[in-house]
């Protein structure tokens, strides 16, 4: 009898450790388990991805599909009026940026931060990596070397008082939750000078921007953005889903002589006007 317990002993020791660990620590422990099985873990969003194109498959540049214009509010045809995009979407725009790129008034165009929703919904972005915690999802853009974080520790979205105190910043406040397999993060406190896209559409200081992200396989990773700002908007504006795919560790384009990751020794993707001789440099793809 003395024996058999001994025998035991080391099984019971490993139920009794998987029973204790996180479930945070013990998904990812499942997902190492299952690498090249080609099963995943829908609540794991881990890794470097790539913006999937062409069009119909990830969606272009556009907040929304292209030929989307959705119905603004006074103050937002007002506010559209003042944006020269180099491509144009809408009617009340200025052309002179479609004629004349230099006349363009994107804020991007002169090294500021794209902001969010841009930096999701734009196609020249290339990688951008995920690092979950219990407590953050981080998201890592190889574009402008940008972390955005999103808090999972159950507090609610900045309001009132604390949200006037924070101020709005370029990428917002941003808070997430799990609605079942879907990871749904709401963002506020966006700073309104930063575009929607690439092609002007306006966002003010009391947009509110959900979004909603999916794993549709072990490869690809989906998400569709909704815009709530009732003082450009007179209602909510549905981007069309944006997909990514998942590169593989070994895959050439995140490896750089045996690094891996977005910032080993891989071209940065930054402005960097001193690197273009004094002109400013291509915010869609960097140097």
């Amino acid at each position: 009898m003395r024996n058999r317990c001994i025998t035991l002993l080391p099984a019971l020791v490993l139920v009794l450790c998987y029973l204790l660990t996180a479930p945070t620590e013990a998904s990812a422990c499942m997902m190492q388990a299952r690498e090249g099985t080609g099963e995943y873990d829908k609540h794991d969003f881990s890794g470097i991805w790539f913006r999937a194109m062409p069009r119909t498959y990830g969606g272009d540049c556009g907040f929304g599909p292209e030929g989307s214009n959705p119905p603004l509010t006074p103050a937002g045809e007002a506010a559209i009026k003042k944006n020269a995009p180099t491509n144009t979407r809408h009617p009340l725009q200025q052309k002179v940026g479609e004629k004349d790129p230099s006349k363009s008034n994107d804020p991007a165009l002169t090294c500021n931060p794209k902001g969010f929703p841009q930096i999701v919904v734009d196609t020249a972005h290339d990688h951008h990596e995920v690092v979950q915690t219990p407590t953050r999802i981080l998201q890592i853009w190889q574009e402008e070397r940008r972390l955005r974080e999103i808090w999972m520790d159950g507090r609610p979205l900045p309001s009132g008082d604390n949200l006037a105190n924070l101020g709005p910043s370029w990428y917002g406040m941003s808070v997430g939750r799990w609605e079942g397999d879907t990871l749904v993060v709401d963002t506020i406190g966006l700073d309104e000078r930063a575009w929607l896209d690439i092609y002007g559409f306006p966002k003010s200081n009391e947009a509110r921007i959900e979004e909603r992200y999916k794993r549709i396989d072990a490869d690809t990773m989906e998400v569709q953005l909704t815009l709530n700002d009732p003082k450009y908007y007179t209602k909510p504006w549905v981007s069309d889903a944006k997909r990514f795919k998942k590169e593989a560790r070994d895959a050439k384009t995140v490896n750089n002589f045996g690094w891996y990751g977005l910032f080993s020794g891989l071209v940065d993707l930054i402005c960097a006007p001193v690197n273009a001789g004094g002109v400013p440099s291509n915010p869609r793809g960097g140097d």
